[in-house]
């Protein structure tokens, strides 16, 4: 394949390439005028479903929710419940999917007459999912149907207990299961291994697919006549929740996920629920929530109260019908997430001493005594964004037992080998999907369960490397770096994991300016032979190869900086800015 610009080996060691252009530029049919349509085939939309990949809806994307294996059953025996008025308890996981998942089914079953209990574990004092001596109190304090979400897939234990105990348990989850299912009336749940047509829809959060329950439940209580005297909730009226739950969970926005997302956001700039209103203002956003707010400033804030506070903070925003207390608790997670960033940055800063001190591995396995296991995931991640391979970032507790997050890179599934580490004995507890995974595991077998890994995944880690390029949707003159090209990328949108934002390179530039900014930023004023200067923002690059070239760069090189075009809405125009990755030298 071509190279973009004749780019072989960028200033970050990697070739540029055109994002499926080329292949799609033989195509009779291909327009080459059409910036949207050419996004969308570049993200392998079929030709065929460019309109609906245009205007993603719900109606284009929803599948029958019965394809899913015991998804009738879980309508079935929560109408039961909500004709009943049964005590409902939902027991959700502490992250923004969890949070989100949680509220979808409250408001919901708010809305059939049934005020559920949410439950969500303290992530420090009881860990990740269910746990027996929770589910059981739950049932022993009145409920009895407990419904978990995001979490319960690998709960054997905890949900052997609490069928002991006489509670009957929905588990409606996203992550890898084993081939062996926990004891429940159902297990909902798209990465079963017996699933079917469902399996094409593992790309799921849990927040989608409790949106799926949500509609079988409905479609149900239809069925057996209950709303002949009263309405029908509004579900799609909900779909903010799950828009914010599934890019937060950096889930991939195709197919059905693109519709949730662009519908979701269009609910969300209505504000109608006033937790998310709330939690809008205190992020100080004045126009209505992206794609990219849901990510960097809504999702961490609802993230901060689990990781840092209290784990049932986001639930109870996203929930309440008090406006006064969604203030209150919106500005209580704003604080929260000051003191979240402030600990990140402490453990992030040991945690690649550690890094750089082990390079003899091809993914990255770093764990300490007094890392908070709030921020350990967002941790790994910032190591795999920074060494661009796999990496898991374990906390151990004064016992010696860890508990550890893992983030991967596109190719290598992280979540079936923590899976297969925890069938290997290596374990306490383990699970996830390919680009994420949690572990509990014991300090005496840290090693074992890096070389454990290492031998299952060196080789797919070294081919993804391999194969890592930059691509690139267009190429375009400084000057064409503006507000206009950036609204015309925005309609093949939302963009997120598995439907890349638009990529471009610009070029050829002079630095005129350049310094840092903030926690390591470098930010640039570049000027091009057109005449025409933008500012060039590149995150986090301060000590590396691309910030030095950006800092000390003679005026009279040139270079080609690729990134993402950005609309710069702090003056008093809007004007376009360039957030740089990556760079090479123009001659």
């Amino acid at each position: 394949m071509s190279s973009v610009l004749n780019v072989h080996r960028s200033i970050l060691g990697q070739p540029w390439r055109w994002r499926g252009l080329a292949a799609d530029a033989r195509d009779p049919g291909f327009a080459p005028d059409d910036l949207v349509t050419q996004l969308l085939l570049a993200r392998g939309c079929p030709r065929d479903a460019l309109d609906a990949h245009k205007a993603p809806s719900i109606r284009a994307f929803m599948p029958d929710p019965s394809i899913f294996r015991d998804m009738d059953k879980a309508a079935e025996r929560l109408a039961d419940a909500v004709q009943a008025r049964e005590q409902v308890a939902i027991f959700g996981d502490y992250d923004v999917d969890g949070a989100t998942s949680a509220a979808v089914m409250i408001l919901l079953l708010r809305d059939l007459g049934l005020e559920a209990r949410p439950y969500i574990p303290d992530r420090l004092m009881e860990g990740y999912g269910p746990s027996g001596e929770a589910l059981v109190r739950l049932k022993q304090e009145g409920a009895s149907l407990i419904v978990t979400v995001d979490c319960g897939a690998q709960a054997f234990d905890a949900l052997a207990m609490a069928s002991d105990a006489g509670a009957d348990v929905i588990v409606c989850d996203h992550h890898k299961c084993a081939a062996e299912l926990p004891v429940a009336v159902a297990v909902v749940n798209p990465n079963r291994l017996d699933e079917g047509e469902g399996a094409e829809h593992g790309h799921l959060a849990a927040v989608g697919m409790v949106f799926l329950l949500g509609a079988a439940l409905i479609r149900t209580l239809r069925r057996r006549g209950f709303f002949a005297s009263r309405p029908e909730p509004r579900l799609l009226d909900l779909l903010d929740l799950v828009a914010l739950g599934t890019v937060a969970d950096v889930a991939q926005l195709k197919g059905l996920n693109r519709a949730f997302v662009a519908q979701g956001l269009k609910v969300m700039a209505q504000r109608r629920n006033i937790g998310i209103a709330a939690l809008i203002e205190a992020s100080r956003l004045t126009r209505g929530p992206t794609c990219t707010d849901l990510g960097f400033a809504l999702g961490p804030r609802i993230n901060a109260g689990g990781r840092v506070g209290r784990s049932d903070l986001g639930v109870r925003l996203l929930t309440t019908r008090d406006p006064a207390e969604a203030r209150e608790i919106a500005a209580e997670l704003d604080l929260l997430n000051e003191e979240r960033r402030a600990i990140e940055t402490e453990v992030q800063q040991a945690a690649e001493s550690l890094c750089f001190a082990n390079t003899n591995r091809t993914l990255t396995i770093v764990a300490a005594r007094g890392w908070h296991a709030g921020v350990i995931g967002i941790v790994a991640g910032r190591l795999k964004e920074k060494l661009n391979r796999p990496a898991i970032v374990i906390a151990l507790d004064h016992q010696g037992i860890g508990k550890g997050s893992g983030r991967s890179i596109p190719g290598v599934d992280l979540g079936a080998a923590v899976l297969a580490a925890k069938d290997a004995g290596l374990l306490h507890a383990g699970g996830g999907h390919a680009m994420a995974c949690g572990v509990t595991i014991a300090e005496d077998r840290l090693d074992a369960f890096a070389e454990f890994l290492e031998a299952r995944l060196a080789n797919r880690i070294t081919q993804a490397l391999g194969e890592r390029a930059l691509l690139l949707d267009a190429v375009v003159a400084p000057g064409g770096v503006c507000p206009d090209l950036v609204t015309a990328m925005e309609a093949g949108g939302p963009y997120g994991m598995g439907w890349p934002a638009p990529r471009v390179a610009a070029g050829p530039l002079s630095v005129l300016k350049s310094d840092v900014v903030g926690n390591g930023h470098v930010r640039a004023i570049v000027s091009g032979d057109d005449g025409r200067s933008i500012k060039a923002v590149a995150f986090r690059q301060a000590e590396t190869e691309l910030g030095a070239a950006l800092l000390s760069a003679p005026r009279h090189r040139k270079l080609w900086l690729a990134g993402r075009a950005k609309i710069d809405d702090w003056g008093s125009r809007p004007a376009a800015e360039l957030h740089v990755e990556d760079a090479a030298w123009a001659d």
